[in-house]
């Protein structure tokens, strides 16, 4: 048995287990709420909240689990509900059924509502993923939450409070955690061969709108009337109405046509994290995976440009530096340097300083799109049935989103924070702190509570 699957099968029973570098934990089984069956048809009934781009590959991936029936999906664009129908229907016409069914709804909490779902795949803009999450754990649906898990560093720490409060399963769209080259990568440096950890390079990469750092820009797209069929009112959530629709933030698509480009709303301050939550979730992720750091976090940040520092930089308790910066190309990733030697990986690709730190066989399949590997997707599936915590549960979606948030912070203020990660606050620091969150909507008022 490999340990990492010794390890979730020791969780089983008990009622929580903490460890170094992660979270396994069993649900409350003496609780109503926390033991989801396979419904009648005797499959987990799945509803889909958000139907762009991400989501049609997640759909591929979990339409083709035998145990796994795909029922509805939610979207406040009319042909993206469309698209979801027709693919959805010709998926399982395509198996030899005759009569398909498959319903679609505008509001989330029509979907959240039917008694038959039993868990719900969350693909909507970041400034939602919490909201929305914490309203389907209420509802009893077990989540599977795109990365990062939440735009803010408070609306993550609600979460957290409601998935244990109300005995769900959450796993975090954190795919990298399933991938052979970065557990392998990252055991290297948990289990002592690197030696002592110096220092760690991450590398969330850059574009055109974020071409010196991964920080969010501010958004200055010009508007643009909606389209027919888009609820921008409802799309919004949260956000103030002074965000105008822009086809960046929604792209259009047509019955011919999928997107053309991502949604840009991730690149800007408003909406999104910029690349330092679009990668970074994916990066820094690995990084505090492998300093054994999941739940836990750095305890200073320190913004490019400030004294001497070139680059973002982290400090940890242990002495570790971690800096956001180019190590190899502009291949997002992570470098390691141990006293031992040091190793790299990015998806599909890991060196190392030593041919003893290679891996056996292949980095990975590269003819296959990334998001469309189905092992993370099936983690969440066996979590539902066992309910037992996949392996990225919310506590650690939280923490490797916080410290995405944390450099965001920083440079924004343009001077260094001090972070206790142990109870989540900015030590006497008001400014850096107001940063945490920003002022919901009254319409959404109420909408965190949990």
């Amino acid at each position: 048995m490999e340990r990492r699957d010794f390890l979730k099968a020791s969780a089983v029973g008990a009622a929580g287990i903490m460890m170094p570098g992660g979270v396994i934990r069993a649900a409350n089984l003496a609780s109503p709420a926390a033991r989801t069956k396979k419904s009648a048809n005797g499959k987990i009934n799945m509803g889909f909240i958000g139907l762009g781009q991400q989501a049609m590959y997640l759909l591929s991936g979990f339409m083709s689990m035998d145990d796994v029936r795909v029922v509805a999906g939610c979207d406040v664009y009319d042909i993206k509900r469309d698209r979801f129908v027709k693919r959805v229907t010709k998926h399982y016409q395509d198996k030899g059924e005759k009569k398909v069914k498959v319903d679609v709804y505008e509001d989330y909490q029509d979907l959240l509502a039917r008694p038959d779902i039993d868990a719900v795949v969350i693909a909507v803009p970041d400034h939602q993923h919490a909201i929305i999450a914490i309203a389907a754990c209420k509802a009893g649906k077990d989540v599977y939450l795109e990365k990062p898990l939440t735009l803010t560093i408070y609306e993550g720490q609600q979460l957290v409070k409601a998935v244990r409060k109300y005995n769900r399963i959450l796993q975090v769209g954190s795919q990298q955690r399933s991938s052979d080259e970065f557990y392998h990568a990252t055991s290297l440096a948990r289990e002592g061969e690197l030696g002592k950890i110096q220092r760690v390079k991450v590398f969330v990469g850059r574009n055109d709108v974020n071409r010196v750092t991964g920080a969010p820009m501010p958004c200055k797209l010009p508007h643009m009337d909606v389209p027919a069929g888009l609820n921008w009112d409802k799309w919004l959530g949260p956000l103030p109405t002074s965000v105008y629709y822009h086809s960046d933030l929604d792209p259009i698509i047509s019955d011919e046509h999928d997107e053309q480009l991502w949604g840009a709303w991730r690149w800007y301050t408003v909406t999104g994290g910029g690349l330092m939550t679009d990668w970074g979730a994916h990066m820094f992720d690995i990084a505090q995976w492998a300093l054994g750091k999941d739940c836990s976090g750095p305890v200073e940040i320190i913004p490019p440009g400030f004294s001497f520092y070139d680059h973002l930089t982290y400090k940890y308790d242990n002495g570790i530096i971690m800096t956001e910066e180019p190590y190899d190309g502009m291949t997002p990733g992570v470098q390691i340097y141990g006293e031992n030697g040091w190793i790299k990986v990015s998806r599909g690709k890991f060196e190392a300083s030593d041919k003893k730190f290679d891996m056996k066989g292949s980095a990975g399949d590269d003819s296959v799109p990334y998001e469309t590997k189905v092992g993370h997707h099936r983690k969440f599936i066996e979590a539902i049935l066992s309910r037992v915590d996949p392996n990225v549960p919310v506590e650690v979606g939280h923490s490797s989103c916080t410290v995405c948030n944390l450099g965001n912070i920083a440079m924004q203020l343009g001077r260094p924070v001090v972070w206790n990660p142990i109870v989540q606050k900015f030590m006497n620091d008001p400014e850096a702190t107001k940063l945490m969150h920003y002022e919901y909507r009254p319409a959404y008022k109420n909408a965190l509570d949990v």
